[in-house]
């Protein structure tokens, strides 16, 4: 059903793949909307434990094609530098596929803490009175991963 990383030469093994997935300050979901095509925009995540966090909008493009279509892809890219003498890019990344959950209660209070850790972490106690404000202007999204893949030119 998914595909394996097709040059071995440039698959990442999985501390790497964690590593990347710690430092990325943003990655890119892609989901399909209602009209039939993809939509790319990027987010701030967290992961943890083999799941993807991350927040949105009440309404818009994004809720409304993952209430259409559960099922999406997330890239994540750190350490990008392009090498133009060599007609090439260094990059590491990861891929990850899975369906999308809306999450509520004590799992959106946590992941909203987790992005407050990794976004604002000098910032919390301003940020949590911020979230409780707040937060229930937002969605917050898990993607439970099913298939994830890291790769990277060094």
């Amino acid at each position: 059903m998914f595909r394996e990383i097709r040059a071995e030469n440039k698959k990442l093994d999985n501390e790497e793949m964690l590593e990347i997935l710690d430092k990325a300050e943003y990655g890119v979901l892609s989901t399909i909307g209602e009209d039939g095509y993809p939509y790319g925009v990027p987010v701030n995540f967290v992961y943890e434990d083999r799941k993807i966090y991350f927040h949105g909008a009440v309404e818009g493009h994004k809720a409304d094609n993952l209430s259409y279509n559960d099922k999406a892809s997330f890239c994540a890219i750190v350490d990008v530098e392009l090498l133009p003498d060599e007609f090439n890019t260094k990059y590491r990344s990861v891929i990850a596929f899975s369906k999308i959950k809306e999450v509520a209660g004590e799992e959106k209070k946590k992941a909203f803490m987790m992005i407050l850790e990794k976004f604002s972490n000098e910032f919390l106690e301003s940020g949590k009175k911020y979230v409780m404000a707040a937060g229930h202007q937002a969605r917050v999204y898990c993607m439970e991963v099913e298939h994830m893949t890291a790769k990277g030119k060094k």
